[in-house]
This record gives structure tokens, C-alpha cells and sequence, in this order.
């Protein structure tokens, strides 16, 4: 059996990205341009003459309602005149006239279109009107479209130029893709100056049908492209452009410049593609979950393509910077430190060796300033000292004009140290066209040279942040603890009871109960509705106490005045309660709460809020009444394991004081990390919250166990009454879905789960493959696999942290009856085929638990997964002498066909 990459799609999963009918697009072997002319300057003429000038070696069809010829080649009235097979139609026509053409190209067939066209959804309601209709046409017939409003698409290797822009691009390695025509033709006229080849170049206007998400995943696969760049406007359909940047960014880094980071901007790029763009910070927060690389200049964006396509990723922030000046440096060490970098702290060996090699007056420390009359051999006699020093992750060389500092030999030197050094090598050659021929010699050497120093210490913090992202994306989480499972009812009867009353903001104790039911511990919260038992309650409690407002339609209590804290005696008591009460009107009052007054801890805040691209979006900080005030708060997306838990919390400032500070003992991090993902459980399980606070959430360095973390107060507002389940918004991130765990018990009497696979499971991976002997690995893998490659990390990480809209993986979670270890003892795979409705099955039993049935029921459970996930057909392949595998496969329905001639056995199913 094998297994393969998948695809997914943001409105349902296990939806193909129809990678096969993009080849329609970009490897046509027939174009059609409707609309063609012989006008001047004419975007038809255009179109055509750059077709006729490409080299992708297919057939022209210039489609004119009247003209028999367009610049020597036969035209034809109608796409349906065609007399070939047309893959591609590049349409040239007005807005209005594109739904009616849409339908003829697909009834003659056509898979790919190109729409070039403004005046659809920014132009408002009939643009509106005109998207509905062309994406109904192009459905009927499966035909992909790019556009409208743009400029067209180039595949320089092969040389296909569908575009009205005035150059062909030279080919690369870089794949580009805009929403910005304008910025394409800019683009290009600039790489034809610079030098700078693409794999594909690609205008993609206001995605209408071809989003990010089908273009990250062709250009993930695709052999021509090692770095995929994007100038975004808008994300989209948010859930296609996670899911695909999640898998290709583990091979290919995807850099993006997001226009829209100020309001007025936001605002402009809304006019430009009609569509919504959402929150900056939120775009922020799905970038760096998904291992995507924000810029925010035009030429970062190019810079950090190359420095990644030539250089390997650093281990770490810590840089060295060998310069023969020392302003440079400190520039190059101002904006490493600014841009989030680590000056690499030199060795007391590597001090020692450069004292023996430099003049007396070097800088003894980093920067290391070899001084101005370095010649080749000090910067070489340098570099040769940092290839032993274990403090630095890359090195930047800097090289200012001085008299001996021959620029071209100097180049030499430095490409002959960096391949040694094992770690990333930048060098900024200031001094203009004089530095050329030692420019050249780096470039031809893949060290990646700079004019500016700063520009090139901001590069490598941006390559370390790359290492970063891809590295707490698949850290191993830590395995739960003993989680009990939420109170489902309890928080089901909750919020229909509050909707049932026509109300959309809960109590706080209601919220506190809700808090409660997924084991997150609230402070001890009594409820007065009289000043005679808000009195009872305080003595009870004992002093210290807090008051405060209890009401159904007040959610900032403080703001009214509603929080009465410090009450040390009953007199207090009854001013706090009075003053309260004459500070909200009567229909606003419930009464009051009484909760004692927590001290020797920090005030922190966990919430959670709808974004209208993104869905529920967290946010975690410092809290308390002045948290607008203080702006520490960082955003993140449900859901959450332990290791994004612990990075949110690292992002924070406040971060510094829950680890200790000034003798006061660190908090319980790892409680803290529980709750995050409790919280993100709630947050993507209860759809009716619109949005949730906790705040202040105290965090006490003094206590332990349940009373660490304690939730003072609590908000939850509820949709309104008249919203349906089908206008609920659903999270960005496919969630665990818990809906395909099942218990079974074994032939052996011992209780066992099947479940998807989690993030959590990699040591219990480890242990499973332990268990295999070599034949099961032979039977499974064709070929005889090592256990050290099979349990390796990288490898482990992406079998066990999938996306559930891609693929499926069932593990069966078995139960020591005597010591009530688990171990995992088979695990069965469903992995999406591009551009079908098929999956590819894979399955493997351990050789403790061969003969118990567990391959037979992991496989049944799979073929109703994919009953549920839309999935049409499964196939698989065995090896001839795999018997048992066949039995399991015609037990179940599958047919059977062995084909001699390879030395396989194919297996499918249609459901």
C-alpha cells in the first residue's frame, strides 16, 4: 500500500484543489483568446501577439465574431467554431458578455479560463449579479477560472504567455502571484533590469473561482518552484489558504506581502477587489499558525526569497558581524536587535584565536571589526575562527570601500569560507558599482549580498522567524493529562435556557457555570439579591470581599461602576452595595455577587471573538481594567494544543513576569497552557458564543492545584435569537473531529478506542513501530524501511499533526488492563487524491495484535468516514503475497485485481 499528499478545499472537506484541472491553465496545448483583435495596442491584439511569440509549443485560436484571420492565424466566429480541443480560454471581452461566453466554453468543453475583465463585485450589485452568473456557468462544466480583473498568467519555463503585459519574464525558481495587475507589469519590468527569473507569474484578480488556497497547492507541487511569493489584498476563503500553506510551507517558503495594514489602506484595498479583508492582527495570527512569512516592503519580499532559496535556514536568532568598519556593524546590530535578532555572544576560544590573528585594536566582540585596512586574508583568517564558534547561528560580512579591501577578492575569500561554515552566510558590499565583480562572485557562490547592512541583519532574523514558525507548528505537544471531558449538557442547557428568554448575554455566574462545565475554576461567586445576604455572603466568605453588579444586559460593569473591590468590614459592604445599585437603572439590576479578594498574582485575560474571515479568533494577555490601556494581548486560532498554548503566552510581554521576577516564584505555565487549550475547546465546540472574556483571569504565584489559575469575572454574549445554525461561523482551522471515535474491545477481552490520530500521538508512534517486525514494515512500505528512519521527527510529525480536511488517519488506542498504559497498536489512513473524489487507503497492525480483527474494523470504520466526507471511491495497492490484506479488502466490498506485470495487487471500492 502507499500513500500521498493531499488537497483540500474551504468549503468542505476532503474536497479536492483540482490540482489536474489547473494543468488546463498552465500546461494548455490549446489557447483560444476570445475577444482577439488586430485593433493597436488592443488588449486582444496583445493576447494574441504574445501567445504567437511564446515557445509553449500549443495551438493558437483567435475567437472573432467577424474577422476570418487575427495576425495571420485562422479565427473563428465562436469558441464552439473551434475546430480542436481547446484546454484554455483567455477572454478579452466586456464584463457583461462574460457569463454567456462562460457557457459556451463549457459546452465545447473547455477546463480552464482566463478573465481579464473588470466591472464585476466592485462595481456593486449588477458586478455582483455577473460573478453569481459565471461561477454557475463554469460549475455546470468543472471549468476553472482565474479572475476576473486581472492580468493573466506567464509559466516562463515552459514559456506560455497569457498575458497583455509588455515582457515575457525570464525563468526561475520563484513562483509570483497578485492581486494587483498594475503591481505584476511593475514586477516585471523591474526583474527584466535585475535579473530576476519566476516560475510562474501570476495575476489573479479578485478570485472569483481560483483562489490562494488551489495555487498554493499547485505550486507546492510543482518541480519548477522553490519559493512561492504573494501580494494579497484579501485572503479569501480563509479555511483553503490555511489548510494549503499549512502543508507546502514544510518544503517551500511562502512570503507574502498583505497591503491593508492601516485603516485608510484596508479601506482602498476593498475599493480595488470588492472584497471583505478582515482584521490585520487576526491575518498576522493565521500567518504565522500556518508557518507563512509576513514583509512589508516590495523589495523584502524578493530579498527573503533569495536569501531562502540559497542559504540554509538558521538554528537560531544569534548572528555574527565581521566587518572592517564599525558604523556598518552597529547599524547591522541596531537592526538585528529591532527586527527581534540575537548578536551571538563569541566563545572565550574564538576571543582567543582572533586575538592571535587580528590587529590589537579589533573590536573584541561582536561585531567583529577587523578594521579598515583588512585585506582578504584577515577576513579570511576570521571566517576560518567562526566555523568552530557553537554561539552563532549565521554570519554577515560587511565590506566598506577602503583602500585594501579589494572588493572582487575579498568575495572570493568569503565564498570559499561559507560553504564550510554549515550555516547561513549574508555579506553586504557597500560602495556601488565598484563592488560589481565581487557582488557577482557571491551571487554565483549563493551567498545573497545586500548594499545596505541593516537591510541584510533584518533578513536574517526573517529567516530564523521562517525556522521558528515551521518549528513550534510541529513541536510534539505534550500528551493530556488526565482531562475529564466537558459537561456538554450542563453548558447545552445553560445557553438554550438564555436563548430560550430572548436574552444574548449571559450572567456572570451563568458564564462562571459555563467556565465550570470544561474545567476551567472560577473564584468562589455567591449571588445577593438583597443587601441582607450580600452581607451573610461576605461574612461567610470572610474578609476581604469584592461586590459586584449582577445584571442580564450589562456586560462592562466596571464601567458603571458596577466593581466594588478591597471591602475589609460590613460598613463597606453596604456602601459598596448602595453605590452600586444608584449606578444602573432599575430593569438593569439583579442584585449583586459576592467573591473574596484574591491577592499575590497577576491579572490576565483569555477571550475569544468572531473575525468574519477567520471565524473564532483567541486572545491571550495581561489583563484587568486596563488591558485596552497596557495593549498586551496576542491573537491566535483555535484550536490549540499545548505547544501553540505555550507559544501565544511566550509572545506576550507579560510573559517575563509569570516565569518569576524580583523573588516572586514563577506560576504554574503549564496549568496555564491546560487552560488555553480548554478554552480553545469551548471556544470552537460552543458555535452559539459570539464571543467570551475572561478577565482578570488570576494567575497566583503563591497557590497551587485548582486555586493557580482562578477566573474573577466572566462575559459571554450569544448570538442573537434569529440567527440559524447554517449562519453560524465556522472555525478556520478544521477542529478534531471527535465525531469518528469509537470504543471496540479486542478478541482478547481489553478495551480499546479508535480514534483519529492527534499531534500528541508521535511517542506513541515511536513505541507502535517498535512493535513491527521487518515483514509488516516490507508488506506495508514495499521496501525495507530502518526503524530510525521511520520514528524520525520530521518525518513522524507530519503522520501525526494532519489536516483533517486532507486526509484521515484512524488509530486504534489500546488499554493495558493491568497497567492502563496506551499504546497504539494499528492505524489506517485516508489520504485525498488531487483533483478527484477519491482517497488512497494505507494501513498497518502491529505484530503483537495481527489476527484480532483490528485491520478488518479500522478499515470499515474508514470507508464511513469517507461516506461522510464525500468521498466517492478508495483505492489501494498490495503486495501480491499480502493474503491477508486481500481477504480484508473483498471481505469488505472492494474489488480485487492483481496485475502480474508490475508485481501488484489493486484494490478499489465505489460508495
Amino acid at each position: 500500500m502507499t500513500t500521498s499528499s493531499v488537497a483540500s478545499d474551504a468549503t468542505q472537506a476532503f474536497l479536492p484543489a483540482s490540482r489536474a484541472q489547473l494543468n488546463a491553465i498552465f500546461a494548455p496545448k490549446a489557447v483560444a483568446v476570445i475577444g482577439a483583435s488586430e485593433k493597436p495596442n488592443s488588449v486582444g491584439r496583445i493576447l494574441v501577439a504574445n501567445l504567437q511569440a511564446s515557445t509553449f509549443g500549443g495551438a493558437i485560436f483567435p475567437v472573432h465574431p467577424t474577422r476570418s484571420s487575427v495576425l495571420g492565424l485562422n479565427a473563428y466566429p465562436a469558441i464552439g467554431d473551434v475546430p480542436a480541443a481547446v484546454d484554455l480560454a483567455v477572454i478579452a471581452t466586456p464584463a457583461p458578455t462574460v457569463p454567456g461566453i462562460i457557457r459556451e466554453c463549457v459546452a465545447a468543453g473547455v477546463k480552464g479560463a482566463i478573465v481579464l475583465a473588470a466591472g464585476f463585485r466592485e462595481q456593486g450589485p449588477d458586478g455582483v449579479e455577473l460573478e453569481r452568473q459565471v461561477l454557475a456557468a463554469a460549475r455546470q462544466g468543472n471549468l476553472r477560472l482565474i479572475g476576473p480583473n486581472c492580468l493573466g498568467i506567464m509559466r516562463p519555463p515552459t514559456g506560455l504567455n497569457a498575458t497583455f503585459a509588455a515582457h515575457m519574464a525570464h525563468p526561475g525558481s520563484v513562483a509570483f502571484v497578485s492581486q494587483s495587475g498594475a503591481l505584476c507589469t511593475a514586477i516585471l519590468d523591474w526583474s527584466k533590469v535585475e535579473n530576476v527569473g519566476f516560475s510562474a507569474f501570476v495575476s489573479i484578480g479578485t478570485m472569483l473561482d481560483v483562489g490562494w488556497g488551489d495555487l498554493i497547492d499547485f505550486l507546492g507541487d510543482d518541480p519548477h518552484t522553490q519559493s512561492i511569493i504573494l501580494y494579497m489584498e484579501s485572503i479569501g476563503a480563509a479555511r483553503a489558504f490555511l489548510s494549503a500553506a499549512r502543508e507546502v510551507t514544510l518544503t517551500k517558503p511562502i512570503i507574502v506581502l498583505k497591503a491593508g495594514r492601516t485603516a485608510g489602506a484596508a479601506r482602498a484595498a476593498v475599493s480595488h477587489t470588492g472584497a471583505l479583508v478582515g482584521s490585520d492582527a487576526v491575518l498576522d495570527a493565521a500567518f504565522q499558525r500556518c508557518g507563512v512569512l509576513r514583509v512589508d516592503t516590495i523589495a523584502e519580499l524578493f530579498y527573503l526569497a533569495d536569501v531562502l532559496a540559497k542559504q540554509p535556514r538558521p538554528q537560531g536568532p544569534r548572528l555574527t558581524i565581521l566587518t572592517n568598519a564599525g558604523g556598518p556593524g552597529v547599524l547591522a546590530a541596531d537592526a538585528l536587535l529591532r527586527s527581534g535578532g540575537r548578536l551571538a555572544e563569541l566563545t572565550p576560544e574564538t576571543v582567543e584565536a582572533l586575538n592571535a590573528v587580528l590587529p590589537p585594536h579589533w573590536s573584541h566582540g561582536n561585531p567583529i571589526d577587523v578594521l579598515g585596512d583588512a585585506d582578504p586574508q584577515r577576513y579570511g583568517a576570521a571566517l576560518e575562527i567562526l566555523q568552530a564558534d557553537r554561539n552563532s547561528d549565521g554570519v554577515l560580512v560587511i565590506r566598506t570601500p577602503q583602500v585594501t579591501a579589494e572588493p572582487a577578492q575579498v568575495a572570493d575569500v568569503v565564498a570559499r569560507y561559507a560553504k564550510r561554515l554549515g550555516k547561513p552566510v549574508l555579506a553586504s558590499w557597500m560602495g556601488g558599482p565598484a563592488t560589481a565583480t565581487g557582488t557577482a562572485t557571491l551571487s554565483h557562490s549563493q551567498i545573497p549580498t545586500f548594499p545596505y547592512p541593516d537591510t541584510a541583519a533584518r533578513m536574517f532574523t526573517a529567516m530564523w522567524r521562517y525556522t521558528d514558525n515551521l518549528r513550534g507548528l510541529y513541536e510534539t505537544p505534550m500528551l493530556p493529562g488526565n482531562r475529564e471531558a466537558p459537561d456538554l449538557v450542563a453548558v447545552a442547557k445553560l445557553i438554550e435556557g438564555a436563548r430560550g428568554n430572548g436574552r444574548v448575554l449571559l450572567t456572570e455566574a451563568e458564564s462562571k457555570q459555563l467556565l465550570a462545565a470544561y474545567g476551567i475554576a472560577a473564584v468562589e461567586t455567591r449571588s445577593a439579591a438583597s443587601l441582607e445576604e450580600a452581607l451573610a455572603h461576605a461574612a461567610a466568605i470572610g474578609y476581604p470581599v469584592v461586590l459586584k453588579l449582577a445584571s442580564a444586559t450589562i456586560s462592562h460593569k466596571s464601567d458603571v461602576g458596577g466593581v466594588q473591590l478591597n471591602l475589609f468590614d460590613a460598613d463597606a459592604v453596604r456602601r459598596a452595595y448602595h453605590t452600586i445599585g444608584a449606578n444602573v437603572r432599575p430593569e438593569d439590576w439583579l442584585g449583586v455577587t459576592v467573591q473574596p479578594m484574591v491577592q499575590e498574582g497577576y491579572e490576565l485575560i483569555v477571550g475569544s471573538h468572531v473575525d468574519p474571515q477567520f471565524g473564532p479568533v483567541l486572545v491571550f494577555g495581561a489583563g484587568g481594567q486596563l488591558v485596552e490601556v497596557l495593549g498586551d494581548q496576542v491573537l491566535g486560532l483555535p484550536p490549540l494544543t499545548t505547544t501553540l498554548a505555550r507559544r501565544m503566552i511566550v509572545r506576550t510581554q507579560i510573559r517575563r513576569a509569570l516565569q518569576g521576577i524580583r523573588g516572586r516564584p514563577a506560576i504554574d505555565m503549564a496549568a496555564l497552557e491546560e487552560l488555553l487549550v480548554r478554552f480553545s475547546q469551548l471556544v470552537i465546540e460552543q458555535r452559539w458564543i459570539r464571543a467570551i472574556e475572561i478577565n482578570p483571569l488570576f494567575a497566583s504565584y503563591r497557590a497551587s492545584g485548582d486555586r493557580a489559575l482562578l477566573a474573577l469575572d466572566a462575559r459571554v454574549v450569544l448570538y442573537e435569537p434569529e440567527v440559524g445554525v447554517a449562519q453560524l461561523p465556522k472555525p478556520a482551522i478544521r477542529p478534531y473531529p471527535a465525531q469518528y471515535v469509537t470504543p471496540w474491545t479486542l478478541k482478547d477481552g481489553s478495551k480499546a478506542t479508535i480514534r483519529p490520530i492527534r499531534p500528541e500521538d508521535e511517542p506513541l508512534m515511536v513505541r507502535f513501530h517498535q512493535t513491527l517486525s521487518e515483514r509488516s514494515v516490507y508488506m506495508r512500505y514495499f521496501a525495507a524501511m530502518s526503524l530510525d528512519a521511520r520514528v524520525a521527527h520530521d518525518r513522524l510529525v507530519r503522520l501525526c499533526f494532519i489536516d483533517y480536511d486532507r486526509e484521515m488517519a484512524l488509530v486504534v488506542d489500546r488499554e493495558d488492563p493491568a497497567t492502563g498504559e496506551h499504546a497504539i497498536v494499528a492505524v489506517g489512513r485516508l489520504i485525498k487524491l488531487y483533483g478527484k473524489d477519491e482517497a488512497e487507503y494505507a494501513g498497518l497492525v502491529s505484530d503483537l495484535f495481527q489476527g484480532h480483527g483490528l485491520g478488518t474494523e479500522v478499515l470499515r470504520q474508514l470507508l464511513r468516514v469517507a461516506r461522510d466526507e464525500g468521498i466517492r471511491r478508495i483505492v489501494a495497492e498490495t503486495l501480491p503475497e499480502n493474503r491477508g490484506m486481500q481477504r480484508v479488502f473483498e471481505k469488505l466490498g472492494f474489488r480485487v485485481r492483481r496485475l502480474l506485470s508490475e508485481g501488484i495487487v489493486l484494490a478499489h471500492i465505489d460508495l
